[in-house]
């Protein structure tokens, strides 16, 4: 896998589909820093190494061409998947995080990428990056709540 793709030549690659509304020649971003996709968000380790820690319950796994999948939309739906070069990533989880956001800790020495049927994908550039969940604030009538940001 190349990190420059177009969206059909990934999912042609991995066998992940996306829904067919998509336009699937757009050349899909790959990204060194932050990123969201949809109720997921992806931040470079360096940010949050204080907060998000690797624990002696946490396993390593390599990251296949077929995909982990990292998370299912709120209602069950959707799933947000993991893909990379076989053995050129690692997907490391359970982590310790106090803000109880983060779904695990990606290694990659090559361009990964993450793949959603909805939102098509999105490049994350080498490196060593947290991914987790999105949340927001919401205001009621009488106090503030944070909730999880459902894709």
């Amino acid at each position: 896998m190349n990190s420059i793709m177009t969206l059909s030549d990934l999912t042609a690659l991995t066998g992940l589909d996306v829904f067919d509304y998509l336009d699937q020649e757009v050349l899909v971003p790959v990204v060194d820093g932050m990123q969201a996709q949809g109720d997921l968000i992806v931040i470079p380790y360096s940010i949050v190494a204080e907060l998000v820690t690797p624990n002696h319950w946490t396993r390593s796994e390599n990251v296949p061409l077929s995909g982990v999948e990292l998370l299912r939309s709120a209602a069950g739906g959707n799933p947000h998947s993991l893909v990379a070069d076989e053995g050129m990533c690692t997907w490391s989880t359970p982590v310790d995080d106090p803000r109880r956001l983060a779904l695990g800790i990606l290694d990659t020495r090559v361009t990964a990428y993450l793949i959603h049927p909805e939102h098509g994908a999105t490049g994350i550039a080498p490196g060593r990056y947290v991914v987790g969940r999105q949340r927001e604030r919401s205001v009621g009538r009488s106090f503030e709540r944070t909730q999880f940001v459902v894709d």
